[in-house]
């Protein structure tokens, strides 16, 4: 994993950009907040399986996230940090942290559902309730050991001659010695992003001309539709970031501003638990009951 840090907001030169990303990331706590509380009703009423399992996931990513924008909110608010350099570096990985879990989580997803497609069950079937769970605990325990450690001892670590303690996601120089890595990251991102589009947008089409006028009533259809929801997000959350990033890697002095307002617009696949949401779902969520 690259982790890229955000880039400094200097009030002086890019205040411009504050009121922006004050608006964008309210609404990302806001709307973020209340798509996963009504997602966590509905998955009491759910059974666990694989892909429930998958979710869940998805969910504690998405709040793990969502626990550090009240102190992005804070900075681009007043403009000026007062929680120390560590605490700058932890809010600053978080957002990258996020993006690349949620993208390694849709990905699961959706080849998940293309394999059931594909008739390949076998496959599917052999990866037990018990193994998700153990892979999911194994690969939390890797990310919440490893990740602090590397934000503690590399991250940011040519940056740490700021003496401007008042400013926070300064960690610009932080990118000069990983460059190929992080457009070999960024360009896999596109590729599989629209390749894992194109296979879930030509299952829906096989669906259709199966089942025609009433493919909205199958169930498979459904389920593959809302695959198709997480594969759209990351086509607009993700891919604009990354194709941006392309440049910017060039050009971070230049471009840090913009690339700050790109990389916000990723954090919007918060969203992403509204994609389940169904008139079943809303009666769980509101009336207590399935319809």
């Amino acid at each position: 994993m690259s982790l890229t840090l955000s880039y400094p907001i200097s009030s002086s030169k890019y205040e411009e950009y504050h009121t922006a990303l004050l608006v964008i990331y309210t609404v990302v706590l806001i709307s973020g907040t209340i798509s996963l509380t009504l997602m966590m009703r509905i998955m009491k009423s759910t059974t666990t399986s694989t892909m429930s399992i998958a979710v869940l996931n998805l969910i504690f990513t998405h709040f793990i996230f969502l626990l550090t924008v009240p102190f992005r909110i804070y900075y681009y608010a007043v403009h000026t940090w007062k929680m120390g350099n560590e605490w700058c570096k932890i809010t600053s990985s978080m957002i990258h942290i996020h993006m690349y879990m949620s993208f390694a989580l849709y990905v699961i997803i959706l080849i998940t559902r293309l394999l059931t497609f594909y008739k390949k069950a076998c496959q599917v079937a052999s990866f037990h309730r018990m193994h998700a769970i153990l892979i999911s605990f194994l690969v939390w325990i890797i990310v919440l050991i490893t990740v602090p450690c590397i934000i503690h001892f590399n991250y940011g670590k040519d940056n740490n001659d700021n003496d401007n303690d008042t400013q926070c996601f300064q960690f610009g120089k932080s990118i000069e010695s990983a460059l190929p890595l992080n457009y070999t990251i960024s360009i896999l991102i596109i590729v599989i992003a629209i390749a894992l589009t194109a296979f879930q947008a030509n299952v829906l089409w096989v669906l259709y001309k199966k089942h025609r006028e009433g493919c909205t009533f199958q169930q498979e259809f459904g389920a593959q539709l809302k695959s198709l929801c997480f594969a759209l997000i990351m086509v607009v959350c993700f891919i604009p970031y990354h194709i941006f990033r392309l440049s910017y890697l060039n050009n971070v002095d230049r471009l840090e501003g913009t690339n700050e307002i790109f990389l916000s617009i990723t954090t919007f696949n918060c969203l992403d638990m509204l994609t389940f949401l169904g008139r079943r779902s809303c009666n769980i969520c509101f009336v207590g009951k399935a319809a």
